[in-house]
């Protein structure tokens, strides 16, 4: 399979046409070799509109959705990411293009391994990966300039709102399936932030995230 043609194809067929057209995001997902981080029995489908399964019930997120999602955040090449939810590593690498420095943190011990052997292969080292629950915050900075949130969470975390400099952007997507909101939180000061709805998907939640189920007698 020709790799590099069917990257082109990502971008200008999936990507593109919906609506992402910030040059560097289109650049860095037309660079970044997303083959590498898909799990061998799924190389050919490294470049469909389809979540690639991963480990422990995971997923990649599609194409589409990693670039409205860098194109909403709008990372600056002096800010510092947090990324909640490491993967294999794809996202991750398009973060470190983009950024200063990225803090990527997953609950499954089994991806940091992964994600570091991917981000190594392509030179990538303003990363620190680490493993542990984020559902309730993450606090490797006080603060951060950005911060990814890759599953999805029943509401938007205060947590993680009250971890963002003024000025600094949150991408979570919250509610319930199958029409979840992916949402970009703005803080404009010190007690204020604004909120604003990206479009409409529908992926996993964030483990530790979800409501323990009722039970009825």
């Amino acid at each position: 399979m020709n790799f590099e043609q069917a990257r082109f194809n990502m971008v200008e067929q999936q990507v593109r046409p919906w609506n992402v057209l910030d040059a560097d995001v289109l650049a860095i997902m037309s660079e970044v070799p997303r083959e590498n981080f898909v799990p061998a029995q799924h190389k050919n489908t490294a470049y469909t509109d389809y979540a690639v399964p991963l480990a422990n019930h995971q997923e990649m997120l599609k194409p589409i959705l990693v670039g409205r999602l860098l194109q909403a955040v709008n990372i600056q090449p002096d800010e510092i990411v947090l990324e909640v939810g490491t993967g294999s590593g794809y996202l991750t690498a398009c973060l470190a293009k983009l950024a200063s420095y990225v803090y990527s943190v997953d609950i499954n011990a089994d991806f940091l391994p992964l994600a570091k052997k991917n981000l190594t292969s392509l030179e990538i080292s303003n990363v620190t990966l680490e493993t542990g629950d984020a559902s309730k915050g993450w606090a490797e900075r006080p603060e951060y300039d950005v911060i990814v949130i890759t599953g999805s969470m029943p509401e938007v975390p205060e947590c993680y709102k009250n971890s963002l400099e003024v000025g600094g952007r949150l991408f979570v997507v919250t509610g319930a399936a199958p029409a979840m909101q992916a949402k970009l939180i703005t803080r404009v000061s010190d007690n204020d932030w604004s909120e604003e709805n990206v479009f409409e998907t529908d992926i996993p939640a964030l483990e530790n995230t979800q409501p323990e189920p009722e039970f009825s007698f």
